[in-house]
């Protein structure tokens, strides 16, 4: 016989690990590391069983820990890296430029991938995740009107740069309202 604990998680498991599996998969590409992470979104779900919001706003909650998750993940493999990335940077004789685009990539496609990260997450998290505002302040850890003024933002320099001639690498371009 379960306790109560015990069937809340597997609720929750049931009915939210694809949808955070795909969350995942679209922020990794790697579905070795996705499924790692997975592992690791729902064991602090475990721990934090008590503080799982009900109804709706549970996938957006989870969405939040995998946010952090991956962002502890990002940090560490940055660290392992770190020092092979020095090496390669200065042995390098030169640049090599990077892949030019394949022929058929859309021009949002390719101003999308020229965005600020943030502004990628905000617009994922409506496109690709389907979250309302409420939804999205829960997954960022901010407040509905926080999320209204950067996805403004967002969708103004996202269609700024579809309408340029040549779009022009807005890294770095954020400001500090945005952060």
């Amino acid at each position: 016989m379960h306790d109560p604990p015990r069937e809340r998680f597997e609720q929750v498991f049931g009915t939210h690990r694809e949808a955070v599996l795909g969350y995942l998969l679209r922020r990794t590409g790697s579905s070795h590391d996705a499924a790692d992470l997975l592992a690791d979104t729902f064991l602090v779900a475990w721990r934090r069983l008590d503080e799982i919001p009900c109804g709706p706003e549970t996938r957006p909650w989870l969405y939040g820990v995998a946010r952090r998750v991956l962002a502890n993940h990002r940090r560490g493999e940055g660290r392992r890296h770190a020092l092979a990335d020095r090496l390669r940077t200065e042995l390098a004789e030169s640049a090599v430029p990077g892949p030019e685009p394949e022929y058929g990539d859309s021009a949002a496609a390719r101003v999308f991938r020229e965005l600020p990260e943030q502004d990628r997450e905000l617009l994922s998290l409506v496109a690709w995740e389907d979250l309302d505002t409420a939804q999205i302040a829960v997954v960022l850890g901010c407040s509905r009107n926080a999320v209204r003024i950067r996805l403004h933002r967002a969708r103004k320099r996202f269609s700024k740069l579809l309408t340029q001639p040549s779009p022009a690498t807005v890294r770095g371009e954020v400001s500090h309202e945005d952060v």
